[in-house]
């Protein structure tokens, strides 16, 4: 009884030490630091419109990671971030892919949704072709993003009626405007700004297989990028930009491999012996660094016979056509490029004291592969307990088109893009969570 009533005591002490030492949690008091985030505005391409699955459409609007972030500034002063939403009558916007499942071989079945599209018509612009057009948007706007835009072009008057999705935030119709996107961005006051422009500087290149674009003179980048940077700090506004992406790094790039076309081509021929590509050389035996595009999946050449029986792709005289192969040649000319487009926005970046989120090295994790302790294999990073990686439909970042991201996505981007905010201004922008966000969606 002696012991009981000691331990007892012992038990009691204990709970009045525990009460005693109640643990804190100290939660940073909500702060702007040294910026003004009441006027946010956002400048950049299609990964700023909220672009993916193909497609501008409404949810995608809705999750973009301007909207992400702007919902977070709330807290530390943030004002109303408007969008050019598409309506809910329209909210198919543009069209997009979805996901509907996995055909019987295991490839996956993605189907187009165009149902309610905001499309109003077609304008012919002679010499650069037909421009779709999609419904005027009137209303105030904080979100800048123009899918398809270069930084080459942010100082080029006719890109207004060249561009269906700037075109569709301009007051004049195809045809009229002569406003430049770096005039119309900084039109109205601003306190804040994020810009991501010049991915599609190396983009289009990258994805048509070296043969559909050109890479834009790293010189005329440098002189633009300075261009853009002095506009947007003309008035004092801070801000925060963002590297460009290892174009040869993304799923588009990525998910076919030469491997895996081979290993099918034996399945059903085991004397195939090398997959062939057409490169600017001549044509020849693709390896482990030329990399074949997402969009040559669809097109169902690949093993078909020609007239001569020369199997597309697995003869050398019947090779993969080069606008679906970004050969190695071509992939350390992207990289060089890319590099030096960098380069110059950290250089500049740096010069004007703003925050930088550098999309390139935090993108390139997303393709490191690993091993776990307990020995098993893993590629990305493990982001609040969730692996998010480059692979494609599973990785939670990248949607169906390869290129843009997901809702959950944008919102991992968001967090990068309040990181370098917080730490360059010392404000207290807390950070979304990612659980409110999705990643492909599944049937």
């Amino acid at each position: 009884m002696k012991k009981y009533n000691n331990l007892k005591l012992v038990l009691a002490g204990l709970i009045l030490i525990t009460a005693a030492c109640k643990t804190e949690i100290d939660v940073p008091a909500a702060s702007k630091g040294s910026a003004d985030f009441s006027k946010y505005i956002a400048v950049g391409n299609s990964l700023t419109a909220g672009y993916a699955d193909n497609g501008l459409y409404l949810e995608g609007q809705l999750n973009s990671y301007p909207s992400i972030i702007a919902k977070q500034m709330k807290s530390v002063g943030g004002g109303d971030f408007k969008q050019p939403l598409f309506t809910e009558a329209q909210s198919d916007g543009s069209g997009y892919l979805k996901f509907a499942g996995f055909n019987a071989d295991g490839t996956p079945n993605i189907v187009p949704v165009k149902d309610k599209l905001a499309v109003r018509g077609e304008y012919d612009a002679g010499a650069f072709g037909k421009v779709t057009l999609y419904t005027k948007f009137a209303g105030d706007n904080n979100n800048f993003g123009v899918p398809g835009i270069k930084l080459q072009q942010i100082t080029f008057a006719p890109y207004g009626n060249l561009n269906g999705y700037f075109e569709r935030l301009l007051p004049g119709n195809a045809g009229t405007n002569n406003t430049t996107y770096l005039d119309f961005v900084t039109a109205k006051p601003f306190t804040f700004f994020t810009s991501w422009l010049g991915n599609n500087d190396a983009l289009g290149y990258a994805t048509s297989g070296g043969v559909g674009d050109v890479l834009t003179p790293k010189d005329q980048f440098l002189g633009l990028y300075n261009a853009l940077i002095a506009k947007l700090t003309a008035n004092g506004a801070k801000g925060a930009i963002a590297t460009i992406p290892d174009v040869s790094s993304i799923p588009f790039l990525t998910t076919v491999t030469v491997k895996a076309l081979l290993d099918g081509a034996k399945k059903l021929n085991p004397a195939f012996q090398a997959v062939y590509i057409q490169t600017a050389a001549g044509n020849r035996i693709a390896t482990d660094e030329d990399l074949i595009t997402l969009s040559f999946n669809s097109t169902g050449l690949f093993g078909k016979p020609n007239g001569s029986m020369q199997y597309y792709g697995l003869h050398p005289s019947n090779p993969i056509q080069s606008q679906y192969v970004l050969d190695k040649t071509e992939v350390a000319t992207a990289r060089d490029y890319v590099n030096s487009y960098n380069a110059t926005i950290k250089s500049i970046a740096t010069a004007k004291k703003l925050a930088i989120f550098d999309a390139y090295s935090f993108l390139n994790t997303l393709n490191v592969k690993h091993v776990s302790e307990n020995g098993q294999p893993y590629t990305g990073v493990f982001i609040n307990g969730i692996n998010v990686s480059s692979s494609f439909i599973t990785g939670n970042a990248f949607s169906l088109d390869g290129v843009h991201l997901t809702p959950k996505g944008y919102a991992i981007v968001a967090n990068e893009f309040i990181k370098a905010i917080n730490a360059q201004y010392g404000s207290t922008i807390p950070q979304a969570n990612l659980s409110d966000y999705r990643s492909v969606k599944f049937p």
